[in-house]
């Protein structure tokens, strides 16, 4: 399948569509059906301690599997969650951006499946484990 949206475009399309979240991530690299996106991690994700918080980290899985969706099948801002497991793993590094390594497992007409694993940059191991499924509007 051909990347339709590359990270210029779709970080245009998050800012236009979603500027609640504008500066909050980066994409680092798209592919075919696979994305890398980067939280900008600020003083709002942090939790006490200084780690990013469980709802910053669901963020970033659900932001990631969304543009990876997008990046595939063009613009289409009604793609939705209908689904999300998260496991949370081990401790982020305290005050450290997190990254995304997301991949589609499955892109069709109505759904798409996508699991992500979520890193403190400078680790190794993965701070969190995601899959996710969106529904695809009709076109």
């Amino acid at each position: 399948m051909t990347v339709k949206m590359t990270a210029e475009e779709l970080m245009e399309f998050l800012d236009g569509e979603f500027p609640q979240v504008n500066g909050e991530f980066a994409i680092e690299e798209v592919g075919d059906s696979r994305i890398r996106v980067r939280l900008l991690v600020a003083e709002r994700h942090l939790r006490p301690g200084g780690t990013v918080s469980g709802p910053s980290i669901f963020a970033l899985a659900d932001v990631s599997v969304y543009l990876a969706v997008l990046a595939m099948i063009g613009p289409q801002g009604l793609a939705v969650t209908t689904s999300c497991s998260l496991d949370f793993m081990r401790k982020p590094a305290a005050r450290t951006d997190l990254i995304a390594e997301c991949r589609l497992l499955k892109l069709g007409r109505v759904l798409a499946v996508g699991e992500v694993l979520v890193f403190s940059d400078g680790m190794q191991a993965p701070v969190a484990r995601a899959s996710l499924t969106y529904s695809i509007p009709p076109k």
